[in-house]
């Protein structure tokens, strides 16, 4: 009796060790593949032979913004185009580390500088307290690296995009300092985001209920449509979001395959600030309470004229963002100028999902300043 037992015993132990000895190589395996993605170096733009581009520009910088080191990558494949500052959504997502997923389109246009918000990303540092970060430092911040780069490209006056979280700033920046702008560029403008998280959590309802999928009913019904501006409800929207391809983008279905996977094997990125990355994120959401704030603010009672021309693109598909919220608050807005462009076969990220369509706006888009800016100048001179 005691030899079976001890036989068994031994069987059971030489499975745990397979098991153990299994998974620590996965764990080996994958700390290796990180490392191996995570350079830290800055890829620059090349030929067909391999030589780096003659005009192009591509680095990885720290500059002193208002007190605080700030993180960003410029980039351009002509450093004499038009500088664009792209103001990151979130809050605390730098999307510079998902870009490098999809083709390339500001780069080819414009001179860009993708910019990593204080509290996130590159910019991220244990040292930063709550009250360091709020929208009030984050809309100088942006008006402090607009400065930078028209300062250091000899550019009178810059073109401001900001996606999603980032446009609740980008519209206040646009409208304290419009004399810094060219033209204000909002993927995904945010206008009332407590209305917009009620009209995305009613259609999923809806959806859900019309396939009758009753697990994520389940989910959703745990919450009512008072609900939902509650931390767990967010951590469990994405799914059923993106099961719906009404979240990052129409066709992403898993945020760990989408999000998380890039942003780990963006070569450009030290392992360290990959990490700070996700603790950027966490700080700026929950540590500062940016995202309770933004979703309490009404955006268009804050903001109802702008001095500059004013573009709005939006995926159709996007309840991240309502769409149909953003058409409304585009229809009332003042503006020198204003187009709105919807993205047929987009949700959240139009720039991602439909590049080719997105080059051919934004060609647009600069022509409509050039000319705008042309006229301004031949005014000038005749008065």
């Amino acid at each position: 009796m005691k030899t079976v037992f001890r036989s068994l015993l031994l069987k059971i132990l030489k499975k745990m060790l397979i098991l153990f000895l299994g998974c620590l190589a996965v764990i080996l395996i994958i700390f290796i593949v990180l490392i191996f993605n995570s350079s830290g170096k800055v890829i620059p733009f090349t030929d067909n032979d391999g030589n780096q581009i003659t005009a192009s520009i591509s680095e990885k910088i720290s500059v002193n913004i208002n007190g605080k080191k700030q993180g960003m990558f410029i980039k351009s494949k002509d450093k004499n185009n038009p500088v664009l500052l792209f103001v990151h959504g979130g809050p605390g997502m730098p999307e510079y580390a998902i870009s490098r997923e999809y083709p390339l389109v500001l780069e080819n246009l414009f001179t860009v500088c993708w910019w990593e918000q204080r509290g996130t990303g590159m910019s991220y540092s244990s040292d930063l307290k709550p009250e360091e970060l709020s929208f009030e430092k984050l809309i100088d911040d942006i008006i402090e690296v607009s400065n930078y780069l028209r300062k250091r490209f000899g550019q009178e006056k810059i073109y401001l995009m900001a996606h999603s979280g980032g446009t609740f700033i980008g519209m206040q920046a646009a409208a304290k300092a419009p004399e810094l702008f060219k033209a204000y560029i909002a993927v995904a403008q945010i206008s009332n985001q407590l209305e917009s998280e009620k009209l995305a959590y009613n259609y999923m309802l809806e959806q859900f209920t019309l396939s009758d999928n009753k697990k994520m009913l389940k989910k959703l019904k745990r919450y009512s449509v008072n609900q939902i501006n509650t931390p767990s409800y967010y951590a469990m929207r994405d799914a059923p979001m993106h099961k719906l391809g009404i979240g990052t983008t129409h066709k992403m279905k898993s945020v760990f395959n989408g999000i998380f996977m890039p942003v780990m094997l963006n070569k450009e990125y030290t392992l360290k600030e990959k990490i700070n990355i996700w603790r950027g994120k966490y700080f700026t959401t929950h540590k500062a309470g940016l995202w309770n704030k933004l979703v309490n603010t009404d955006l268009t009672k804050l903001v109802k004229k702008l001095d500059i021309p004013v573009y709005f693109i939006h995926g159709k598909y996007d309840y991240t963002v309502s769409y149909s919220l953003a058409k409304s608050y585009f229809e009332k807005l003042e503006a020198t100028e204003k187009a709105f462009y919807a993205f047929e076969n987009s949700a959240h990220s139009p720039l991602f999902e439909e590049p080719q369509k997105m080059q051919k706006t934004l060609l647009e888009i600069i022509k409509k300043s050039e000319l705008n800016a042309d006229s301004l100048k031949a005014n000038k001179i005749i008065n």
